[in-house]
C-alpha cells in the first residue's frame, strides 16, 4: 500500500473530524491583545483557554522587555547549539535564577518544554532501566516514554498503592538487568486539574530505590507560597529529582527547563539530544522569561488575583450543580455526558449565542467516552467575566440536559 494511501484511509481519531471542524473547533483564530476577552471571527468573547495564567502575555513590563531586547539583539542571536556557539550570559543567568527559585542546585534550559521532556527522558534512562509513570501524564511523557528502548510500567492515575505495586515489579526487573528506576508524574495535571500525589510518591523511596522527574507545566508559578510549584505547595520539593517545568504557561512564552543538582544537569547539558542539536533559545525570548520570572518573584498580587478568581468560578460551577472533579489547581474540567456532535453543538452555543470561548477535550487527549470543557482561569478574567461565563454554562446545560444537542455529526459553522 502506499504510505500516503493509508493515512487519506485512516485520518486519526481528531483528523477524521477536521473538514467539519477547521477553522471553528479545531485551529481557530483568536485575535486582538491577548486578554480575558478576545476577538473571534469579527466578535468579542470571554476566553478561557488560554494558559496565561498571571497575565504576563501583554503586561507593560514584559512587553517593554521583549522589543527592547528583540531591537539590540534581532531573533537570529545568538547563532547555533548553546554547546557550539549559542551560549550567552544571559542564558546563564536565567538558568541561575530559576534553580534559585525552584531551590534546585542547576538548571538547563529547554527549547521547547514537549521535545524537552522527551529528550530528557532518553538522555537519563537506557535500555537496563525501567519508567514507572502515571497512566493520565501529558502526551510529552508519554513519547518519552514510548521512545525508551527498555521496560516501563505505567500506575493507575494518582493511585500510589498501584504505584507501589508497579515500584515492586521494577525492581524486581532491575535485579536482572542491572538498571535504575525513573518515576514520572505531574505536578498538576493538565486536564483534570488534580496535583500529583508528590509527597505520598516520593516517601516511597524509604522503601524503593529510585529517582523522581515531575512535568509542573501547571504548577509552575501558580502553586505554592510563592509559586514555586507543586513540590513546594505539597512540601515536598526536595525530594523531586528532576524538576520540569515551560515557559508556555505562568510565563506566557516558550521554552522550559529542567533543574536537578549540578552534577545531573551537566550530564544533560551534554546528553541530551534536542538540546545538543538545536539552536539556541532566541535572545529575546531569553530576557524576555528573565523579565516574567522577575515579575513572578515581585509581583504575588498577581498569583493572589489568579486564586481569587479561580475559587470564584470553581465555587460558581459546583453550587450550580456541574461537575468539575477533583481540581485543587487553577485548571477547571467540565465534565459532560453525550457525544462528540452534542458537544460540539454545545460549544457552537457557547460562543454565538453567549459569547464564551472555551475548548472542548476528547478523545485521544483525555481517555474514551469522555467530554470535558475546558476553563483555564487567569489574573486578567474579571468578576464580570465569571458571571456571564456561569451564566451562559448553565443556560447551555439545560438544552444539553434536553437533549436539544442531539444531532447527528459535528455542526457546520
Amino acid at each position: 500500500m502506499d504510505i500516503f494511501e493509508k493515512l487519506l484511509k485512516d485520518k486519526g481519531p481528531i483528523g477524521q473530524h477536521s473538514e467539519r471542524a477547521h477553522g471553528y473547533f479545531a485551529f481557530p483564530k483568536l485575535e486582538g491583545e491577548i486578554g480575558s476577552r478576545m476577538m473571534f471571527r469579527g466578535k468579542e468573547k470571554i476566553v478561557w483557554s488560554l494558559n496565561n495564567y498571571l497575565a504576563l502575555a501583554n503586561h507593560p513590563e514584559v512587553r517593554r522587555a521583549d522589543a527592547e531586547a528583540a531591537r539590540e539583539y534581532g531573533l537570529a542571536t545568538p547563532m547555533g547549539a548553546r554547546m557550539m556557539s549559542g551560549n550567552s550570559i544571559h542564558h546563564e543567568h536565567l538558568e541561575k535564577e530559576l534553580s534559585r527559585f525552584v531551590h534546585k542546585e542547576d538548571t538547563i534550559l529547554l527549547n521547547y518544554g514537549y521535545q524537552g521532556i522527551m529528550s530528557a527522558i532518553d538522555a537519563v534512562c537506557n535500555r537496563r532501566d525501567v519508567i514507572v509513570y502515571d497512566a493520565e501524564s501529558h502526551a510529552c511523557i508519554i513519547d518519552g516514554v514510548r521512545l525508551h528502548p527498555g521496560h516501563r510500567y505505567v500506575y493507575k492515575h494518582n493511585d500510589v498503592e498501584d504505584c507501589e505495586k508497579q515500584l515492586k515489579r521494577a525492581v524486581e526487573l532491575t535485579r536482572t538487568t542491572g538498571g535504575g528506576i525513573l518515576v514520572i508524574t505531574e505536578g498538576v495535571f493538565g486536564m483534570a486539574g488534580d496535583q500529583g500525589k508528590l509527597r505520598e510518591i516520593a516517601a516511597l523511596k524509604k522503601t524503593y530505590e529510585f529517582r523522581l522527574m515531575v512535568d509542573d507545566a501547571h504548577g509552575f508559578g501558580t502553586m505554592g507560597k510563592t509559586g514555586a510549584g507543586t513540590g513546594e505547595e505539597q512540601g515536598c520539593q526536595d525530594e523531586i529529582d528532576l524538576y520540569f517545568s515551560t515557559f508556555a504557561k505562568s510565563m506566557a512564552s516558550i521554552g522550559g527547563f529542567m533543574s536537578a543538582d549540578k552534577a545531573i544537569v551537566n550530564y544533560l547539558r551534554y546528553n541530551t539530544r534536542s538540546q545538543i542539536f538545536a539552536k539556541s533559545l532566541p535572545m529575546p525570548v531569553t530576557i524576555g522569561n528573565l523579565k516574567r520570572l522577575e515579575l513572578l518573584r515581585t509581583k504575588p498580587e498577581l498569583k493572589a488575583r489568579l486564586w481569587i478568581n479561580v475559587k470564584l468560578l470553581q465555587k460558581g460551577l459546583r453550587e450550580r450543580g456541574f461537575d468539575i472533579g477533583k481540581t485543587n489547581s487553577p485548571v477547571t474540567p467540565i465534565y459532560m455526558t453525550g457525544d462528540i456532535p452534542e458537544a460540539t453543538a454545545m460549544v457552537l452555543d457557547l460562543r454565538e449565542n453567549h459569547n464564551i470561548f472555551c475548548s472542548i477535550v476528547v478523545y485521544p487527549v483525555i481517555p474514551r467516552g469522555q467530554i470535558i470543557y475546558r476553563l483555564i482561569p487567569t489574573a486578567a478574567h474579571t468578576e464580570e467575566d465569571i458571571r456571564l461565563t456561569l451564566e451562559g454554562f448553565s443556560a447551555t446545560k439545560k438544552k444539553l440536559d434536553a437533549k436539544e444537542y442531539a444531532v447527528a455529526e459535528i455542526p457546520m459553522v
